[in-house]
Formats: structure tokens, sequence, C-alpha cells
């Protein structure tokens, strides 16, 4: 079947999956990779409804989800704009030349959002000015891509939608594990980011609530070792609190992360006193109770949006001495993913440009850390607490790289050891 001609589908937009309005010569329903014999497992009878499909088997795993639709969605997006051709008819040589796309999406106009201001910005999905890009892929980017497509086509294959897997010809090479970790921040770059967040402003309550806000969300991904989805994907009644083999009260986080597995991290002295300042910042209890449904991390709306002058309710009751804490309970709607990451990336905006007004020796290090995200400080984290002879196991059961046994009724020994130490050598020190 020929190709139709680039000048077919000038006419068609990247638009997200759920809004997206695809010609019936481009659909899919005749690609030329489709699979003729045997009987097929979907009733997707085009290459959008064969993704839906696909999709749906990651509904309850947001963070898979999400990052699965953005590849298909990216492929699909391309395929349609830039060849005029349908998924399901794209070959081996296609996929080749999408990797080549990824590593600088052009025309940028078309692709990336915001291009012409730089780039960067992510809108929401119904937003006019969204974009499936925000700026070129690294290499390992693409490889990812590469992973997350490779396991689309060949469930496809599967179930008797495709012929064939086009990314199935590609030569695996074996990835080379990296010597040395450099997306992390040494000691004096990671003080210069606390230093930026103490000196935020806090001359208006949304100020404060900022400030605190800020302050418990670097502590969180730094003692914790959190990644960014499980700081969203946690709740406050999830810290508790047992008794060690010695008589000592000890504090954990059991946090819900990465394959579905939960792991123990140790609630240091250092994170329950910021989690305490965080919480009675927003009037509540300074210890989280049992089972208590409120984010790790709230919106400011819950707490300074409420009155237009930026006075919230909460604030007036306390002035009168009324105070009622169950009718202020913060909203349990948590933040999201991109909120987050906005909020990591403004920090680090902010702490580079505080090294460049120090003078022109800094600018390189202001660049590294306009770079950073949240992932950084998990990094750093392992850095600095390697660096201060944490034992290495301790250093992989924290950071969930373990399994977890959630069954015990009380904290084995071992376990009692990787608190101490956690708690004597991981610091954050304010």
């Amino acid at each position: 079947m020929p190709e139709p001609p680039s000048h077919a589908v000038v006419t068609l937009h990247p638009a997200p999956l759920e809004t997206l309005a695809i010609p019936a010569a481009l659909d899919g329903h005749a690609g030329t990779n489709r699979a003729t014999g045997g009987v097929a497992q979907i009733a997707a009878s085009n290459d959008l409804d064969a993704i839906r499909a696909w999709l749906a088997r990651f509904g309850d795993k947001q963070t898979t989800f999400d990052s699965y639709r953005k590849e298909a969605e990216r492929l699909l997006l391309w395929s349609l704009v830039q060849l005029g051709k349908p998924l399901s008819s794209l070959t081996h040589e296609d996929c080749l030349r999408y990797q080549h796309f990824l590593a600088d999406p052009q025309p940028a106009a078309t692709w990336v959002a915001n291009a012409g201001a730089g780039g960067g910005r992510k809108h929401a999905r119904p937003d006019p000015r969204w974009r499936p890009f925000y700026g070129p892929l690294s290499p390992a980017s693409i490889r990812q891509a590469t992973v997350i497509l490779n396991a689309l086509f060949s469930w496809l294959v599967q179930a008797g939608y495709l012929a064939g897997n086009p990314l199935a010809l590609s030569r695996q090479r074996t990835r080379k594990v990296a010597p040395r970790i450099t997306r992390y921040l040494d000691p004096d770059l990671w003080q210069t980011v606390k230093d930026s967040i103490t000196s935020m402003p806090q001359d208006s309550p949304r100020a404060r609530a900022h400030y605190h806000r800020a302050r418990w969300l670097f502590t969180l991904l730094y003692l914790g070792g959190l990644r960014i989805a499980e700081v969203g994907g946690n709740k406050m009644g999830q810290f508790f609190v047992r008794r060690d083999r010695d008589g000592t009260m000890r504090w954990w986080l059991t946090v819900h992360g990465k394959g579905d597995k939960d792991r123990l991290v140790p609630a240091t002295r250092d994170l329950m006193t910021e989690l305490s300042r965080y919480r009675q910042s927003v009037g509540m209890p300074a210890l989280p109770s049992p089972s208590e449904a409120t984010p790790l991390i709230l919106p400011i709306g819950s707490t300074a949006d409420s009155i237009a002058d930026g006075t919230d309710a909460l604030a007036l009751e306390r002035a009168s001495g009324t105070t009622r804490y169950a009718r202020h309970l913060p909203s349990n709607r948590p933040l999201t993913r991109a909120a987050i990451h906005t909020i990591v990336k403004d920090v680090f905006a902010r702490a580079a440009e505080r090294l460049r007004e120090q003078g022109d020796e800094d600018a390189v290090r202001a660049d590294l850390l306009e770079k950073a995200s949240a992932h950084w400080l998990r990094h750093s984290a392992g850095s600095h607490m390697a660096d201060h002879q944490v034992d290495l196991r301790h250093v992989r059961d924290n950071f969930g790289h373990a399994s977890l046994t959630t069954t015990s009724i009380y904290l084995h020994a071992e376990e009692d050891r990787r608190h101490q130490e956690t708690d004597e050598k991981h610091r954050i020190d304010w």
C-alpha cells in the first residue's frame, strides 16, 4: 500500500489521545503491518483503540500509565503528523528515524511546549498550548522510550493486532553501568539550596505557607530518599511508632513505591521534627494519627487561599481564640507530580540565582543547579550517606532496593541498627 503524501496530513496537529481525531485513511484499520491471519485477542479495529487496550492494563498504576501513555502518544502523533501514515504501517526504518527525532523534535513550534519562549513549560492536557514534548530527550530518555514502545509493539503482536514488531530488529545493546553518580549535589551545593530555602520571604500568610512547604518537601526528599511519585502517592497516616528491643521508641514511614512494593524508611529525629513543624504551620497537631489520609504535601490553597485578602480562615480563628481543628482540616487532595516538580524546580532556580549574585565564578555551579530535579536529591542523599560511612546495606534498604516484610509484629534487630545509624549519620542540619 503506497504511503499517503505528507501534504495529506497538514491539517493534523498534535493533540492528546483523548481528543485526537484521526481521519479514516490514517486510523490504521488497513495498516500494512496489520495481522491478517489467526484470531485477534482484542476488539480494536484501529490504532487508537489498540493503544487504549494496551494502556488499560496499567489503569491502576497512575505513574506507569502516564509514562506509557506519553510514549505511545508521541509515537502515534509523529507517525500521523510527520510521516502521514498509520502507526500500524510503521517500518523498522521509520522507528530509527523516530529515535533521531526524539533527540531534536522539529519543527519545535509544532512539537515543543513554549518553543518560542525557551521551552520547557508544561501545560495541562486540555490546554491548547499543550505539546507532546518539553525539549530534546537525553540518550537515557530515548532508551527508555524505546523500551516502552518495544513493549507496546510486542503486546500488539501477541494480541493478534500487528503482524510483527518493527523494533524487534534493533540491535540490543547491554546497558553500561555508570561508573559513578553524576546527578547529585555536593555538600556545598546542597548547603546553597538549604540557605536559599531558609531565606525565602515569610512576610505574608501565603509566603509563609510556601516557605514551610518547600522546607518540608526538601526534607522529605532528602532524609526519606523518596521518589517524586512517592511524595504525592503516600499519606501522613503511614508514619508509625514502634518500641525496639532496647525500649527506644522509633518512628518509621511505610512508603508504597515503585513496583507496588512497600518499604520502611527510618523517620529520624530530624525528619519528625520537620514533619511536626510543617503540620503545625498549617494548623494540624504535631504528630499524625494512624491511618490519617492527609497527603504528605498539601496544596497552598488548603490554608492560605480561603480568604481573598491572603489571610486564611484558620489564622483568623486563631486570632480570636476559637480555633476549630476539625473544621479546617487541610484538603486530602494531594499535589500532582507536575506540581511537586514545579516546586522543586523553582527552589533550584532560586538557589541558582543566589549563586549568580555572588559572581561569575559560580556561574557553572548555578547552571548545574538549574538542571537539577527532585531525583537529584535522592542521589544526593545516597551519596552523602555513603560519604558518612552509613552501611551500604542500610542505604539500599532505605531507598527501596530490597523487599520488605510488613507482617511482623515487631521490628527486627537489624532494622533497629539501620534506624540508629541513619539517625546518627544522615542529618539535614537546617
